[in-house]
């Protein structure tokens, strides 16, 4: 019986899509008698090759199954084939050590093609579905579970406890109604692949696992060493999310997304004056300036210098980009604040902001754990300080005067954020002199006289080019063979692609007979080396073919 796997969603490493067995399509994550698909399997003896084998001992032993659709793949060994199955044998013995499954992981996804079925045999119970999920597994059957009711377990999302300790009423499902525990356990691992499911369509996953791997320990040190594994976790994280980022826990801060944008700040963002900065504290509200104390800021400092915002979880974001994604759509708990761990994180994020970025002059408009990361910060790089807030509170009267007075003189300079935010999302500096933005809070675009250079992405803050605004630019782009696209580009006819494309990022495809824009579904090596899905998600078409 052929089975084929296919993704159709995306959230970081994890993956939502399709399984089809014969004629019935199986929504994924999912667990499944795979045997029955795969009946060979059952059929395999004195095959197990451990994960941590050396490389004679996997040539000698490892087994392969007769269905050419599955494949046992090692960190020494990846043959799985574009659309299968890659089967990881043994991954339950690295639940409880972290450092060993992430290590592997990594190992085995620049081994994997992009677009197999990842399954972890004998590993999934309801409780660490979602951290499977979220570092890429796709399948699963009910070994895990059934070991479990033989143990007399009842399995939950919180964890297995024995039968005897259960309450009344704890679970209504068709198992517990019945009195079978077998299948309570095997539809408790079914609803949590549907939970999963549920938040990789929301694309939230992260903030389930950060909620649900409170109760293990090693899930919680596998997930703080896989944000270790930075280059692995930044290249699945999407550039932007349709949805708010929830740092509700200390691990937000060590997120891909987040030590992305504070990267990028550093590294490709350039202020648009370099005499006077102002540190202002952070809202409630996104973005800060439709806040009712930062528009106060705003009208003291009237032009008068840079504005940069001190934030957790992001450290440092400059007001041209307090729009964009993740600044202008995360939600933290907001308690007046900041713990010692946290302070320490944001000044380094500071720290190497103004060390990147040297202003004459930095003006501190703090309070609290912010004002304290602006003291560390400037210590840091031998920088004095100057504070205005006089009076406890920046929006006091007394605190808007001092600032106000710090400013007496300097020359006030109109800026816009075009040349900031093309720098930031594309790594370049661009000529902007003519360019406006124009329109709309929720319909903007940035205008060189009548024409339309980018439009701003109202959800996510980013730019989105016109083929007009790709003459501005010269990366990003996506290399396609000859042909015309007639809808989205899949990944069969991409033959290049930037290397720092990640999903959702803005792309401009090229090829022989046209080119067009549009936004990338997939991370640059996933376009490259996968053989099915779509990797550009295309706007605009242009035909070259009447050119030539």
């Amino acid at each position: 019986m052929k089975a084929f796997f296919e993704v159709k969603n995306r959230d970081g490493m994890a993956r939502a899509g399709t399984f089809t067995v014969g004629e019935k399509v199986h929504q994924t994550p999912t667990a499944l008698d795979l045997e029955e698909v795969y009946p060979s399997l059952a059929a395999m003896t004195h095959t197990n090759v451990p994960l941590t084998a050396d490389q004679a001992f996997v040539d000698e032993y490892l087994v392969q199954p007769e269905e050419e659709e599955v494949r046992i793949v090692q960190p020494l060994r990846g043959e799985a084939a574009a659309g299968g199955c890659a089967l990881v044998a043994n991954w339950q013995t690295l639940l409880e050590r972290p450092r060993d499954y992430v290590a592997t992981l990594a190992a085995l996804r620049g081994a994997v093609p992009p677009d197999a079925a990842w399954y972890a045999p004998a590993a999934a119970l309801p409780s660490n579905v979602p951290f499977l999920v979220y570092t890429g597994f796709d399948l699963f059957d009910f070994v895990g579970v059934d070991l479990m009711t033989a143990r007399g377990l009842f399995c939950t999302p919180e964890g297995e406890i024995p039968v005897a300790e259960v309450e009344e009423g704890t679970c209504r499902c068709a198992g517990c109604e019945a009195g079978d525990l077998g299948l309570h356990n095997r539809l408790a691992l079914l609803s949590a692949c549907a939970t999963a499911r549920q938040f990789i369509g929301k694309e939230q996953l992260r903030e389930l696992v950060e909620m649900r791997c409170r109760l293990d320990a090693n899930q919680v040190t596998a997930l703080r060493l896989i944000d270790q594994e930075y280059t692995m976790a930044e290249a699945a994280a999407p550039a932007a999310r349709p949805c708010r980022l929830l740092a509700n826990a200390g691990e937000s801060m060590e997120r891909a997304e987040v030590k992305r944008f504070a990267a990028r700040v550093v590294e490709r963002y350039v202020p648009p004056r370099d005499d006077v900065a102002v540190l202002l504290p952070c809202s409630a509200r996104k973005p800060y300036s439709t806040s009712q104390s930062h528009q106060k800021f705003v009208r003291t400092i009237d032009g008068r210098a840079h504005e940069v915002i001190i934030t957790s979880p992001l450290g440092v974001v400059p007001r041209e980009l307090e729009g964009v994604y993740p600044a202008g759509h995360y939600d933290v708990p907001v308690t007046g604040y900041w713990d010692r761990e946290e302070c320490g994180l944001l000044a380094g994020f500071l720290t190497d902001y103004l060390k990147a970025h040297p202003y004459q002059r930095v003006i501190a408009h703090l309070e609290g754990g912010a004002l304290e990361v602006a003291r560390t910060a400037a210590a840091a790089c031998g920088i004095e300080l100057e504070e205005t807030v006089v009076a406890g509170r920046p929006t006091a009267p007394a605190s808007l005067a001092a600032l106000d007075e710090a400013l007496a003189g300097g020359w006030k300079k109109r800026s816009t954020p075009v040349a900031g935010m093309l720098a930031w999302q594309f790594g370049e500096q661009v000529e902007t002199k003519g360019m406006q933005v124009k329109g709309k809070p929720w319909r903007r675009a940035v205008f060189k006289g009548k024409t339309i250079l980018f439009n701003i992405d109202p959800e996510t803050g980013l730019y989105k080019p016109t083929l007009n605004g790709w003459e501005h630019l010269h990366g990003y782009r996506v290399e396609i063979d000859d042909f015309v696209p007639r809808g989205d580009v899949l990944a069969p006819g991409v033959t290049g692609a930037d290397p720092r494309i990640r999903a959702g990022d803005e792309v401009l495809v090229v090829g022989p007979s046209a080119m067009a824009t549009g936004r990338a579904a997939m991370g640059a090596a996933e376009m490259v080396g996968a053989r099915r899905g779509v990797a550009v998600k295309v706007r605009k078409v242009k035909s070259l073919k009447s050119e030539s």
